[in-house]
């Protein structure tokens, strides 16, 4: 089946551009906000409207004067959404009228030579609609008057878009419904700022698709890539570097690391990246507290290895585990995406650990753990009174969601939660994924199990 064609969102700086497109697909996906420059890489999702599905792309705005001094990247990924998309959805503000940049925009989407709708932005009410005429001039025919804050006119924008559209993909314009198969793996790519993320995605893209640069925080949005290893189809999402919420000096990165955050809520395996040139600070422990959490399965990943000054893994090994809690049970990588060093057995772990945490064992391996574990270290008393348990059973995946009843669970601390997880671990196919212990009171054994005793 041919894939989706291509709509890309274009324009000079804050003209609505993501507000549209988080309009259009109905999720907050682009950060919105009233600061020039904000969205730098191309953002993209699939979108289904009317019996139609294209994939909707976000960029960042043409002819921005960036204090960053990323303009000449910014602007190259916009000329690389250009150069994929099928259409192309010109924005402009029709409240500030026609500007010379706007002018310079529609000069180089004439030069494309494709599909252009002129969208007039910002028309929240009627009132409004009269002051897109000023538009014309353009040369992309009569602006559309629509408001992204209001959802205001967005669908007969999306259906004059698709009738531009080549006539090879109007013929595809029923819905498909989803492929029977293995559906890819989503990965979130996470870690401070500058520790290397994007280079990976880009490795992994085979392509300049995430804005690579010196500069923390360059990219800010989750970026989702699509790709083949091994025969395993994979998502990744490349998010914005997390920092102390100290540090965090505005909206911009407020709402990266909001992303950042939703990214590894959405993530099947999540991709914590370490610079093996820095040491392990108090923001890597955040994010690993974060992933924990979650009870995502993790691969801890330490990048930029052809930087590590002849340092041996094993060390490295130890010096993480001292550093980090709670990760004791998780692989490690040692990757160098420059060189390209060990990124397929990287992706090669990622899928294991979605295997893992995606397989389901039956109540009778499940208790025979229990009882192993109950006759090696057997609850203690508390107040008197005796802890039981009674059985156990696996009601969830991703993550692995056990269920324990007992007869109080006020009897079981902490302490001997942990240790069941750790047998549970040891025993079951679980081995280097988080497991979610709950424990239920005798009140709902007879739900589940009338008349069951204690193991």
């Amino acid at each position: 089946m041919p894939p989706p064609p291509v709509i890309a969102i274009v324009g000079r700086p804050n003209v609505g551009k993501s507000s549209l497109f988080n309009a259009m697909i109905g999720k907050r996906i682009s950060i919105v906000d009233p600061t020039a420059g904000v969205t730098r890489d191309r953002i993209s999702a699939e979108v289904t409207y009317s019996a139609r599905t294209f994939e909707l792309i976000d960029t960042g705005g043409i002819g921005l004067f960036d204090q960053t001094l990323l303009k000449g990247e910014i602007e190259e990924q916009i000329s690389l959404a250009i150069e994929l998309a099928d259409a192309l959805i010109f924005v402009v503000d029709v409240r500030e009228g026609r500007t010379l940049l706007d002018e310079n925009v529609a000069a180089l989407l004439r030069k494309c030579r494709k599909p252009v709708v002129l969208v007039a932005n910002k028309a929240d009410t009627p009132r409004f609609d009269d002051m897109r005429h000023g538009f014309h001039s353009l040369g992309f025919g009569d602006p559309l008057p629509v408001s992204a804050s209001e959802r205001r006119g967005i669908f007969s924008a999306v259906d004059r878009l698709y009738d531009l559209l080549p006539l090879g993909e109007k013929e595809d314009a029923e819905p498909a419904g989803e492929e029977e198969g293995d559906q890819p793996i989503k990965v979130a790519v996470v870690g401070r700022m500058n520790a290397g993320k994007s280079t990976l995605v880009n490795f992994l893209a085979g392509e300049e698709r995430v804005i690579v640069s010196d500069v923390p925080g360059t990219t800010r949005d989750a970026v989702d890539v699509s790709f083949t290893i091994g025969g395993r189809d994979y998502v990744v999402i490349d998010t914005a570097g997390l920092r102390r919420k100290r540090a965090i000096q505005d909206s911009v990165d407020f709402y990266g690391q909001a992303r950042a955050e939703r990214a590894i809520r959405r993530a099947d395996v999540v991709i914590l990246m370490l610079d093996v040139t820095r040491d392990i600070a108090t923001v890597d422990k955040k994010i690993a507290d974060l992933v924990i959490t979650s009870y995502k399965p993790c691969v801890l990943t330490i990048s930029k290895w052809d930087l590590s000054g002849g340092h041996r893994t094993g060390d490295y090994e130890k010096y993480i585990n001292d550093r980090l809690q709670g990760f004791h049970y998780m692989p490690l990588s040692f990757i160098s995406s420059k060189e390209g060093l060990n990124i397929k057995s990287t992706f090669e772990l990622v899928a294991e650990m979605y295997d893992q945490a995606s397989f389901r064992v039956n109540t009778a391996q499940i208790n025979k753990v229990l009882e192993q574990a109950i006759a090696k270290r057997a609850p203690q008393l508390r107040k008197s009174r005796l802890a039981k348990i009674y059985f156990g059973m696996q009601v969830d995946v991703c993550p692995p969601t056990i269920i324990v009843f007992v007869n109080d669970i006020k009897l079981f601390n902490r302490e001997y939660r942990r240790y069941l997880g750790n047998r549970f671990r040891e025993a079951l196919p679980f081995s280097e994924v988080p497991i979610k212990i709950a424990f239920r009171g005798k009140d709902r054994v007879g739900e589940v199990a009338p008349g069951r005793r204690p193991l």
